[in-house]
């Protein structure tokens, strides 16, 4: 009988240490913001207050810059971010930033624009 609860609670504390982060999490990207072409980047909304939700699209794993310029074409935002190959559904935060006319890029590590388009910050 001891071994039997030996046992039991061997394999309900191991059981407990399993990994989660070995699932990927799945998860659909809304009609919002599906992109039909490989490479791309499209915004939930043009019009935004407190963030940007947005789907970027590429076609190989690596690392991108979002840029934001502002109407003068002057950066006034910039971020680095690794995604995967596929749609990655991503937020910028622009509760900073004054109400206006905004454009927001995507670069690829040598500055290769992947993506542009316009929002408008309430």
């Amino acid at each position: 009988m001891k071994k039997l609860l030996v046992v039991v609670l061997l394999a309900v504390g191991l059981s407990g240490c399993y990994k989660d982060d070995l699932i990927e999490p799945v998860f659909e990207v809304k009609k919002e913001l599906q992109i039909q072409n490989a490479v791309g980047l499209k915004l939930e909304s043009a019009f935004v207050t407190t963030e940007v939700a947005m789907n970027v699209k590429l076609e190989t794993a690596q690392s991108v810059t979002i840029k934001i310029f502002d109407i003068s074409n002057r950066v006034v935002s910039k971020e680095t971010v690794v995604v995967k190959a596929g749609d990655n559904l991503l937020k910028v935060y622009t509760s900073a930033l004054p109400s206006s006319a905004y454009r927001i890029g995507l670069y690829d590590s040598k500055g290769i624009e992947l993506g542009i388009t316009d929002f408008n910050k309430l």
